[in-house]
């Protein structure tokens, strides 16, 4: 009997054992330092190299990808551009508020040119809500004036409603 005692006591502490290892593993994946609850990856810096020139003859979603449009914003119709750092771009919309605002500094007196000015010129106009500095400047840099006219042309045509999207 005693050698029955002895094994039933073992094997206590084995499965004791086990659940100290079972319960180790969970307290580090899932615990503050573990992986679960690491920062998540910050967002990679744009740079212009990275953005290829855009000629205008892509096709429109692809013209958006290269351009780096879906990086930062939403685009109704643009698969994959849901970015948040960036105003969603429904410019049939928002354009002409935008241009009636009292704080628009640009020369721009159509929805067409305030979008193809917010390109090349990113500052003139920061929509509130939104932190100045975010869109790169050297944009305008790596789209042709017919990218810029495509982009304008679609954006200037959406409202907020993704039925009106025409990729």
């Amino acid at each position: 009997m005693p050698d029955r005692g002895r094994e039933r006591l073992a094997r206590i502490f084995f499965l004791v054992g086990l659940g100290l290892l079972a319960l180790t593993l969970v307290v580090y994946w899932m615990g503050p330092s573990g992986p679960a609850k690491q920062a998540p990856p910050p967002v990679p810096h744009i740079s212009p190299t990275m953005v290829p020139l855009v000629t205008g003859e892509e096709p429109l979603p692809q013209l958006f990808v290269r351009a780096g449009c879906p990086v930062c914003h939403t685009i109704p119709g643009i698969p994959g551009a849901e970015g948040r750092v960036g105003p969603t771009l429904v410019l049939g919309e928002t354009g002409p508020t935008r241009l009636a605002d009292p704080r628009y500094r640009g020369q721009a007196k159509s929805v067409h040119e305030y979008v193809i000015e917010s390109i090349l010129n990113p500052g003139v106009y920061v929509v509130p809500g939104y932190p100045d500095r975010t869109m790169p400047p050297w944009y305008g840099k790596k789209l042709s004036a017919a990218a810029l006219d495509k982009i304008a042309l679609y954006l200037e045509s959406l409202g907020s409603q993704p039925s009106s999207a025409r990729p």
